[in-house]
């Protein structure tokens, strides 16, 4: 892929994004997982995780559905790849990482009997032509699953005089806008299956909030956010850096206070290709 066509590899490649998903599989995969059981896969089914990153939900599918005999891991970055094979090297030879371009992958029409496409939508430039990439590989009957984020969908309380609302309008939606992504795609996505002509599509909601997720996953997601892009945010919206930071952080406050309430919508769709 390009670097155009990945405006956000320096992100995709820092440390921080290793904990973003560490702690972001943590949060959602509990409630994730019981999505996938409507796919009912045969034995030997083949499975893509695209967007791969550290193969963190990779590994999960695998162990969901143990009787599939290829699970393949594919994600553009070759340093998040390299913490993928060495994690999960016990699960070779029946799950494996490839570098591959989401735009163009190199696998016939029709080979994957469940494509997943998790937390990618929101960091690339033309999802509709990701998206059209992934139906082209999912054989007919197969399924197609997509974690697509909306940076519209996370709420929480005022801190320290500080609104965290803000943030993801005034700073986030600038910064996608500048890249060329959607920081609310995950409210598109959903026609965008069906425009693909995928039937039985569907959105869903995880609702990963203070009640339902561990409150050290979300206080680990927001701090890796933090860490991984506050000066791009700045640099793109206006706001000082040490503002965003202090957003960040009042957001981290509300997580830990026991007494607070946050929460994050999480869209996620799903299709079968006729």
């Amino acid at each position: 892929m390009s670097t155009d066509r990945n405006p956000q590899a320096a992100m995709m490649a820092d440390e921080s994004m290793v904990r973003t998903l560490r702690y972001q599989i943590q949060a959602i995969w509990p409630q994730e997982v019981a999505l996938f059981d409507r796919y009912a896969l045969a034995d030997g089914a083949r499975i893509l995780d695209l967007g791969c990153g550290t193969g963190e939900a990779t590994c999960r599918l695998a162990a969901r559905f143990p009787t599939a005999a290829e699970v393949v891991g594919v994600d553009v970055g070759p340093e998040i790849l390299a913490v993928a094979r060495r994690e999960h090297a016990a699960l070779a030879p029946r799950v494996r990482f490839e570098a591959g371009d989401g735009f163009n992958l190199a696998f016939p029409p029709g080979h994957f009997d469940l494509v997943v496409c998790r937390h990618v939508t929101q960091l690339l430039p033309d999802p509709e032509r990701l998206l059209a990439e992934l139906v082209r590989v999912l054989r007919p009957g197969g399924w197609l699953h997509v974690l697509s984020e909306d940076y519209g969908m996370l709420h929480f309380p005022k801190r320290a005089g500080l609104d965290p609302d803000r943030l993801w309008h005034e700073v986030v939606v600038p910064y996608t806008d500048r890249t060329g992504t959607d920081a609310r795609v995950g409210r598109r996505t959903l026609p965008m299956l069906r425009e693909l002509g995928l039937r039985e599509a569907r959105i869903d909601y995880l609702v990963i909030d203070t009640e339902r997720a561990s409150r050290e996953a979300l206080e680990g997601i927001f701090v890796a956010w933090r860490d991984g892009y506050a000066e791009a945010l700045a640099a793109a919206s206006g706001w000082e850096p040490a503002r965003v930071r202090a957003t960040f952080d009042a957001i981290v406050d509300c997580v830990r206070d026991p007494t607070a309430y946050c929460v994050w919508q999480v869209p996620v769709c799903s299709g079968r290709k006729p």
